[in-house]
């Protein structure tokens, strides 16, 4: 089997495969069950066998689902609305099984809304932020679920893979779950904006309904990572937001010309921010107020 080659032999995994998506989930629930419950399954029972000492599995935010309590706290009930967050949910209480019958150590890691470089564009099941890159570079209208205040924590791609890391090292913290985020959260409209801004130019939106099993807001506790495994963010959200701007501009080429065309007079992003959870605020450096924006 594929799954114990790869294993053989190994001290750690850091088990990252899944089919993501909560739209996609609604409308194929049973592939979602199959990748997500099941291939996590397979690969537990390989890393047993194999005596792989530790796995780290990437869980989701989502298995809180609309319980409106914010911030997010390991503690909270799950309350999971769509295939998807119940697939990952599963997939967690597998591991912590695996870790209290068969002794194989395994920490959950519940990612808030990665973003970054290189994230894919293309399929109707995107994240929002390349989704409206790829938008906005295409000179088509951004298109928004809903009225757009909806709001995440989204998580620069760096900070996850710090986390990922240190939950691997850190001592003590089998069967354990932590949140992965940066503690603070942004609205749609707020990321269409930011987007605008390093563009220079307005974007048009394009309303259309609420996806379904989709959560209204997220912002994640960190204190919990930050205390076991010494996490702490080290992109913050607007130089994430740079970075991945900049990348998409590189690929695509500004006003949607093709890959190649330099990102002249790259702006820096400054984005509104809903909340931040109180552990954070003292870290904020905000910017100057800004006057005459174009809206």
């Amino acid at each position: 089997m594929v799954v114990r080659r790869a294993v053989a032999g190994v001290h750690g995994v850091f088990h990252q495969a899944a089919l993501r998506s909560v739209p996609r989930s609604v409308d194929d629930p049973l592939s979602s069950n199959q990748v997500n419950v099941t291939g996590t399954l397979v690969l537990l029972l390989a890393c047993r066998d194999a005596g792989v000492q530790r796995v780290v599995y990437a869980s989701s935010s989502s298995v809180y689902g609309d319980d409106p309590a914010l911030p997010k706290v390991e503690t909270l009930p799950t309350r999971p609305i769509s295939p998807y967050a119940i697939s990952k949910l599963a997939a967690e209480h597998y591991c912590q099984t695996f870790a209290r019958l068969y002794g194989l150590e395994t920490v959950s890691l519940r990612y808030f809304n990665v973003f970054g470089p290189r994230q894919n564009p293309e399929s109707k099941y995107s994240a929002v932020i390349p989704r409206f890159l790829a938008q906005a570079l295409a000179g088509e209208p951004l298109e928004v679920h809903g009225d757009g205040e909806q709001s995440r924590d989204f998580t620069y791609i760096d900070n996850v893979v710090e986390g990922n890391l240190l939950a691997m090292a850190a001592p003590g913290v089998s069967g354990e779950v932590f949140n992965i985020a940066c503690g603070t959260r942004h609205s749609l409209i707020a990321i269409a904006d930011a987007i605008g801004d390093f563009l220079d130019r307005r974007l048009p939106r394009a309303h259309a309904a609420p996806r379904a099993g989709d959560v209204r807001h997220t912002l994640a506790d960190i204190a919990k990572a930050e205390r076991l495994l010494g996490y702490r963010p080290k992109v913050d959200f607007a130089t994430g937001m740079r970075r991945t701007c900049e990348y998409f501009v590189a690929r695509f080429g500004r006003d949607g010309a093709g890959p190649g065309r330099p990102a002249a007079r790259a702006r820096p992003v400054r984005v509104s921010e809903s909340a931040r959870h109180p552990s954070r605020r003292r870290a904020v450096k905000r910017p100057p107020p800004r006057t005459g924006r174009r809206r």
